[in-house]
């Protein structure tokens, strides 16, 4: 998954915080954090299944694709692609649509429909603005949110580019150090996930 499931739990908390009283209402703010969660992680792994999937077929190639010398990392591209398109998939990787953050402004956009869907199907919350004003701030907050986890990440990235040796980024030390220099970048913005 693009976020992890802490910082997921860390934004959902943070919208509940930013806009309760104010936009929203809900009698029980922990049920409306993980409602929150629940619906980001379901919507981010739409595309985790649909790399799955391409995986899956691919592997059933790799003999042919080895035999005339096609490249895992273009057909892998194609067939996603294809996919995407035929099940009207919005990408959740912000970095593949030209976005700066994780999450591209499209994906942001669509949980922001689907959490405020969400809103009005739960008893536990009442809207206390139009339903486009209450996703506008969803959208807003979540950008901010991920504008700082996307700092953290990219300190983090530098800290591990300047070892003096080389790391390979997915090995063993490159996420153990990736975890360390993110949680002290995490200090340095003020934010921890327990709160």
């Amino acid at each position: 998954m693009l976020l992890s499931r802490e910082f997921i739990a860390y934004l959902s908390r943070q919208l509940v915080k930013r806009m309760t009283p104010q936009i929203i209402e809900t009698t029980d703010p922990n049920s409306a954090t993980e409602m929150i969660s629940h619906v980001i992680e379901d919507e981010l792994q739409v595309e985790d299944r649909l790399n799955d999937e391409v995986r899956e077929l691919l592997s059933q190639y790799s003999d042919y694709m080895r035999r005339e010398g096609v490249s895992y990392q273009e057909m892998f591209r194609r067939i996603k692609n294809t996919l995407i398109s035929q099940r009207k998939v919005i990408r959740a990787a912000g970095r593949d649509t030209g976005d700066n953050m994780k999450l591209s402004r499209d994906k942001i956009n669509d949980i922001s429909h689907k959490l405020v869907a969400s809103f009005r199907k739960a008893r536990e919350f009442r809207l206390k603005k139009d339903p486009n004003d209450v996703r506008l701030e969803i959208v807003r907050s979540m950008t901010e949110l991920l504008a700082v986890e996307e700092k953290v990440d990219r300190a983090a990235r530098t800290k591990i580019r300047s070892q003096k040796k080389e790391i390979p980024e997915g090995s063993e030390e490159w996420d153990l150090l990736h975890r360390r220099y993110y949680a002290e970048e995490l200090k340095k913005f003020g934010i921890d996930f327990a709160r």
